[in-house]
């Protein structure tokens, strides 16, 4: 078992930056608050953000942040360093798969060990492989690199993807044409790229998704795969509404589905008329969400249609998409997670008690379900497989358990193992992976994932615990090799599953909305709780870690209970909730309305968020040290929250304890795509926790020739 040094946690006697408090009340709905930090606050009129282009006691209130955090964390780099050179030697290796039952081009990855990027290639069965794509190479040069949305045409003629150079999610679309050997930009700037481009069924047209002015998705355009004008084909003015585009399983269609938390509606392009207008399945009504796919010669329809709130899947008529059949009815307590079609089988993912399962059906009816006899595991199929496919291809994992591909028959169910991604003095055997259950402060039972080393089982030990709890996205028990890092180094990694995901439904996912939100937040302390309570963590060792609106979640509960934490680690977090959800220029305001609330419109969601935002609700406690980046061209979550939150901190923490903005002025929402920024940053993470809890892992120690103290 790993053994830990016990020092207590001392940082640099170094005085933090005091932001100017400047009065600035806010009247709304007959409420009045004062905002002493909105000067923070910065948009510019057009462009990107800058540093440099900051207004001037704005750019030297950052710049002072930011040379305080250098220096708050200059002792943590050898620690930080070891747990790099750590990950970097654990660094995958993904194993050559045979090729797909079904003639054609089978599409890879693999992470450069060079550069850190991906490398895309494919090869035919009999052995004939082609280039791609090189990100390593098309990031040189630039400061930030993110890729997303890699795809190839039907006819396998083209590959595409979407790029982001700038960091703040404004994407180009290039198109490799594998015969040229020529790439084309189709987009060249504003286009969205996430679920927002599709190449047409007969690959001659790219359609893809444009961001207005305020980050928005709001227009479809269809241009030629070689480039020339975009056609603005479709255009949406509801800014409540997100737009997403793809192409049908079979390729029949080109699918435009808008949606929001509570309202879809889909437009379909067939694929004998991708130039003329769209038809609408069913239009847009409050409360009625629904996916539209193909399969068996009927349109498929996964919906909450008729009293439904984990989803029933129709079969509808493609002529006048009326009801033909229930395939799956409603089941409460059992969500239908997602629906992936094929020739011979409809495959769908679905989740009972939390674990995810998988059920084949024929044609005919005939199910078969596929599931793994594990206590927490995820399970997703691998992309760009073929509709005739006489096998689909799906990667399992678990925290202990390293990605793995199997392919699974889809006349017989039976499965094989293809391979497994190695990673070199890596054993999962050496891991034990449980899921537990906390009680909640109403009595509702919390699932906890919990990663531990096996020959640390009966004994406490720090604890990093992480969740997420919004927008009904299920924390996926997924392998994360920084964790088993950590975890080698004499922690435990835990996953709470709070309200607010939609792990046991959809009524978990509103157990931590809006006005329940609080529950989210009560769950996640309850959770710390009880792992200390069950011997699995002692007592100011437990370190929160959230992302995004995990960041709000950590944040919460480190308001509701300050002295519960050793530590907090805040990455990009949704911390300003009221004054956010007040600004309906925000690029994402509109459209989570129904997730939070409206402050501006209800008096109700204006106090419930008053009474929850972690930033409004700092309040004189012993703090315990906190660490938040922020990425200055982030739309998303803005670099104004962490930097007002953490301000608001230091003002009124009653501890000596650091409040470290650590803020990268080239990214957004996300660091750039590579392994190398992935590791460094999580090395930072770790690091920082094990000072929080005065530990430092003892073959850390040695390796730096230091002793332990006496």
């Amino acid at each position: 078992m790993p053994s830990l040094l016990r020092r207590p946690p001392q940082w640099p006697d170094i005085p933090a930056p005091v932001a100017e408090r400047r009065q600035c009340e806010i009247a709304q709905l007959g409420r009045l608050r004062i905002d002493p930090y909105a000067w923070m606050k910065y948009v510019p009129a057009s462009g990107t953000r800058e540093l440099e282009t900051l207004p001037e006691p704005l750019r030297r209130h950052l710049r002072a942040e930011m040379n305080y955090a250098a220096q708050m964390l200059r002792p943590l780099e050898p620690r930080a360093r070891c747990f790099y050179e750590r990950m970097m030697s654990r660094a995958p290796e993904v194993p050559v798969l045979p090729a797909d039952a079904v003639e054609g081009w089978q599409y890879e990855s693999a992470v450069s060990k060079m550069h850190g990027h991906r490398i895309f290639s494919r090869r035919r069965p009999g052995g004939e492989s082609q280039h791609l794509l090189d990100e390593g190479v098309r990031a040189k040069g630039h400061a930030y690199y993110r890729a997303t949305g890699h795809q190839a045409s039907p006819d396998d003629r083209y590959f595409a993807w979407a790029e982001d150079i700038r960091g703040d999610d404004r994407h180009q679309i290039h198109v490799f044409d594998t015969e040229t050997g020529r790439t084309h930009t189709v987009a060249v700037a504003d286009a969205f790229g996430y679920g927002g481009f599709t190449f047409s069924p007969s690959s001659r047209h790219v359609f893809w998704i444009w961001r207005d002015a305020f980050s928005r998705p709001t227009r479809l355009y269809r241009t030629s795969v070689d480039g020339g004008e975009a056609e603005l084909v479709f255009e949406e003015n509801d800014p409540s509404l997100f737009m997403q585009v793809s192409r049908s399983a079979a390729n029949g269609y080109v699918v435009l589905t808008l949606m929001g938390p509570d309202i879809s509606e889909v437009h379909l392009f067939a694929a004998d008329a991708e130039t003329s207008p769209a038809r609408i399945v069913r239009p847009r009504e409050r409360g009625i969400r629904y996916e539209v796919n193909e399969w068996n010669g009927a349109l498929l329809m996964l919906t909450n249609l008729g009293g439904a709130p984990d989803r029933q899947l129709l079969s509808l008529d493609p002529g006048d998409f009326g009801i033909r059949e229930v395939l799956v009815p409603p089941r409460t307590g059992v969500p239908i997670v997602s629906v992936h079609p094929f020739e011979r089988a409809l495959l769908r993912v679905e989740r009972e008690r939390g674990i995810p399962r998988l059920v084949l059906r024929t044609p005919e009816g005939r199910e078969t379900t596929i599931q793994f006899d594990e206590p927490a595991y995820s399970v997703e199929l691998a992309p760009q497989q073929p509709y005739r496919a006489r096998e689909v291809r799906l990667v399992h994992q678990s925290p202990a358990t390293p990605r793995r591909w199997l392919d699974v028959n889809l006349d017989t169910g039976a499965r094989t193992i293809l391979g497994q991604e190695a990673l070199p003095g890596f054993s999962s055997d050496d891991y034990v992976v449980e899921r537990l259950h906390a009680t909640a402060e109403d009595g509702e039972t919390i699932p906890i994932t919990v990663l531990s080393r096996r020959d640390a089982a009966g004994t406490a030990q720090p604890l990093l615990l992480t969740g997420y709890g919004a927008y009904g996205i299920s924390y996926e028990p997924v392998f994360s090799l920084p964790a088993t890092v950590l975890v080698d180094a004499g922690f435990r990694y835990a996953i709470a599953h709070v309200r607010g995901g939609s792990e046991k439904g959809w009524h978990w996912y509103q157990s931590g909305c809006r006005e329940k939100k609080r529950n989210s937040m009560s769950d996640f302390v309850a959770c710390a709780r009880y792992l200390v309570d069950r011997g699995y963590a002692r007592k100011n060792e437990v370190v929160s870690y959230g992302v995004s609106a995990g960041g709000l979640l950590v944040a919460g509960a480190l308001n509701l209970s300050p002295t519960t934490w050793a530590g907090v680690i805040a990455q990009v977090p949704f911390v300003d909730m009221l004054n956010t959800m007040s600004d309906a220029d925000h690029p994402l305001v509109p459209l989570l309305r129904p997730d939070w609330g409206d402050p501006l419109s209800d008096p109700r969601a204006y106090d419930h968020m008053a009474a929850l935002s972690p930033y409004e609700n700092v309040h004189p406690a012993d703090y315990p040290p906190v660490l938040s980046t922020a990425g200055l061209k982030d739309d998303r979550v803005p670099y104004w929250e962490p930097a007002k939150w953490l301000a608001n901190i230091r003002h009124h923490s009653t501890s000596c304890q650091p409040a470290i903005l650590h803020l990268n002025p080239q990214s957004g929402h996300q660091e750039s795509d590579d392994m190398n920024a992935e590791f460094t940053q999580a090395a930072l993470f770790w690091a920082f926790a094990c000072h929080c809890v005065g530990a430092i892992p003892e073959s850390f120690s040695v390796e730096r020739g230091e002793r332990a103290p006496t």
